[in-house]
């Protein structure tokens, strides 16, 4: 009984699988309120699947790349179940749920790209043999330094969709923002046949946008 979910992009999802099928997911889109909606996500995706959180043999995250703020809560709260209930953490690539989800929706099959908004007019993205493999590393970029990369292969995800003249094939009904439910199903795969998994470990890909100021003064006296 797997209890999986993210907070790496605006989305703040969670979803219950049995190890066969998705049970019951709750999701709800908001780039600011990750802390504050994260955990009725998770009472109501364990509600709606009739499930007691004590049931629960597995928690599954996405862990990135996505920005700090947001992110964080998704594996503190990972954490926090795990020891609690004294079942194992499995991480996952956000990206990787993304193009799974893009799989199951019949979008894609062959090679493409997922993209999502890392800000800062840049995008966390990865190239896809198909919807269950990953052919690079995630990285975060400017879209125009990697427009030789990603030209002609169709893209999915909320980052491709804000630089279309870059990502130029852009598929309009595929996912843009992760799915646990996705999530859960992609983890129940690799759990059935053996894979590995990431550590519950956060992809930041890049420092904090909060920054302690240099050469700030002292208020305390010596």
């Amino acid at each position: 009984m797997l209890l999986a979910f993210d907070t790496a992009t605006p989305a703040i999802t969670a979803a219950v699988h049995d190890g066969t099928a998705v049970l019951a997911e709750s999701t709800q889109v908001d780039a600011r309120r990750h802390g504050e909606l994260l955990l009725p996500a998770v009472d109501e995706a364990l509600r709606a699947a009739g499930v007691k959180l004590d049931a629960v043999t597995g928690i599954v995250v996405g862990v990135g790349p996505g920005p700090y703020t947001g992110l964080r809560v998704g594996l503190v709260t990972a954490a926090a179940f795990g020891d609690a209930l004294g079942v194992p953490v499995y991480g996952v690539c956000t990206l990787d749920g993304i193009a799974y989800a893009a799989g199951r929706a019949g979008e894609m099959d062959g090679p493409f790209v997922v993209a999502t908004d890392a800000r800062r007019k840049e995008v966390y993205w990865a190239r896809y043999t198909d919807p269950r493999t990953r052919a690079t590393d995630p990285a975060v970029d400017r879209p125009a330094d990697i427009a030789d990369e990603v030209a002609g292969l169709p893209a999915v995800g909320a980052g491709a969709a804000l630089y279309p003249q870059v990502f130029t094939g852009v598929r309009a009904h595929a996912p843009q923002h992760q799915s646990a439910a996705a999530l859960a199903a992609l983890a129940a795969e690799r759990l059935e046949s053996g894979a590995r998994f990431l550590p519950p470990l956060p992809l930041y890909l890049r420092r904090p946008d909060a920054q302690v100021p240099a050469g700030y003064k002292a208020v305390m006296p010596k």
